[in-house]
C-alpha cells in the first residue's frame, strides 16, 4: 500500500510540475512575443510543441506568429519559408484537434497571407477554399467572434477587391464585437485574439 501510494505522489508531483514548466513555458513565449521578438517566440512555442505532444495550442502560436510576420513581407524566399512552416505546424495541430474553428481561422489566415502577396498566383487556387473555411467554422462554431469577424473581414476585402460596397459585411462586424465582449476562453492561453481589430474596422464602417 505505501508503495502504490508513494507511486501516486510522484506520479502527481510529476505532472504538476510538467504542468508548471508547460505554464512557464507559455508565459515566457507569450512575453517574447509582445516585445516583438517573433522569432523566439516561435521558437519557444516550438519547443513546448515538442514537450507536449498531444496539445494543439503551441503548434497553432507557431502557425500564427509565422503567417503574421508574413503580411506585407515582400522577400518572397522568406514569406516562403514563414508559410510553409505556419503549414507545417497547422497540419500538426488538425492531427491532434480536427475540426477545430480556430485552426480553421489560422489556416485560412495562412492561405490570406499568399494571396496578399500574390493575388494573381494565388488567388485562383486559395481563395475557394479560405471560403470554404470560413463557412465550415462558421457551421461549427456561429458564436465564436473570431470566426464570425475573420470571416467578415474576408468578405470585406474580397468585396473591395472586386469593388463592391463592404457595407453589407459591417453588421457581421458588429456582431462580432457583441459575441468578443461575451466571450470567455478555455484557459489563458486558448486563443482570445482579434477584439482590437473588429473594434477598428467598426470604425471604418460608421464613417
Amino acid at each position: 500500500m505505501k508503495k502504490v501510494f508513494t507511486a501516486l505522489v510522484l506520479l502527481v508531483t510529476t505532472i504538476s510540475f510538467a504542468q508548471d514548466q508547460y505554464t512557464k513555458g507559455m508565459q515566457k513565449a507569450f512575453q517574447l512575443w509582445g516585445e516583438g521578438k517573433t522569432t523566439e517566440a516561435s521558437n519557444m512555442f516550438e519547443r513546448i510543441s515538442n514537450a507536449e505532444m498531444d496539445n494543439w495550442l503551441p503548434y497553432y502560436y507557431v502557425a500564427q506568429i509565422n503567417t503574421i510576420v508574413s503580411f506585407g513581407e515582400k522577400d518572397k524566399e522568406k514569406l516562403t519559408q514563414q508559410l510553409e512552416k505556419a503549414q507545417e505546424f497547422i497540419d500538426l495541430a488538425k492531427a491532434i484537434s480536427p475540426d477545430n474553428p480556430e485552426i480553421m481561422v489560422q489556416q485560412a489566415m495562412t492561405h490570406t497571407a499568399w494571396i496578399a502577396f500574390d493575388g494573381a498566383t494565388y488567388g485562383m487556387t486559395l481563395s475557394g477554399k479560405v471560403v470554404a473555411l470560413y463557412a465550415k467554422a462558421a457551421q461549427l462554431a456561429p458564436d465564436n467572434p473570431r470566426v464570425v469577424f475573420s470571416k467578415a473581414e474576408w468578405d470585406m476585402g474580397s468585396a473591395q477587391y472586386f469593388g463592391q460596397d463592404t457595407a453589407p459585411y459591417c453588421k457581421d462586424v458588429e456582431r462580432s464585437l457583441e459575441l468578443f465582449a461575451n466571450f470567455k476562453p478555455e484557459s489563458d492561453f486558448h486563443p482570445n485574439w482579434g477584439a482590437d481589430r473588429a473594434e477598428t474596422t467598426h470604425k471604418h464602417c460608421t464613417k
